[in-house]
């Protein structure tokens, strides 16, 4: 089955996952740890001075850098590659509301991170520019 591609929209649906993230910091070359846990999300970004795991933030160890927990929203996709604005658009709001975010994107989407105490506020700040948000769709 083939998913239409979202080419130009003006709104958006979000989609809220329930599980909490962290965003962890290791040093430049680090293994995956074994505690790096699959979830809704779940990245390595590795550059020549560090690597960034997102992940499952229950079994993440005290001792290691993180910060979170987060609530993942992903932007119901697939998205256009030639589409651009869309993080803008989603943003703008949190921006104003002073509602912090950490993004990162997929082949498929966008993702934006939120600490979990400001969730619904940033749910809400999404709905009243019309945006829908609605609870991710079981796999």
């Amino acid at each position: 089955m083939t998913e239409e591609v979202n080419e130009n929209p003006s709104t958006f649906t979000l989609h809220q996952y329930p599980e909490k993230l962290v965003v962890a910091n290791l040093p430049a070359g680090a293994e995956i740890p074994a505690w790096a846990e699959s979830s809704s999300l779940f990245a390595i970004i590795a550059t020549a001075h560090e690597t960034t795991v997102i992940c499952a933030g229950r079994s993440v160890p005290g001792k290691v850098r993180k910060e979170g927990p987060f609530t993942a929203f992903a932007v119901k996709g697939p998205l256009d590659f030639a589409l651009t604005g869309v993080l803008h658009t989603l943003l703008g709001p949190l921006a104003e509301a002073e509602i912090s975010v950490f993004t990162v994107s997929t082949y498929p989407t966008d993702w934006v991170l939120v600490p979990v105490e400001k969730a619904e506020a940033a749910a809400e700040e999404w709905r009243r520019q019309g945006h829908t948000v609605a609870p991710a769709p079981v796999a």
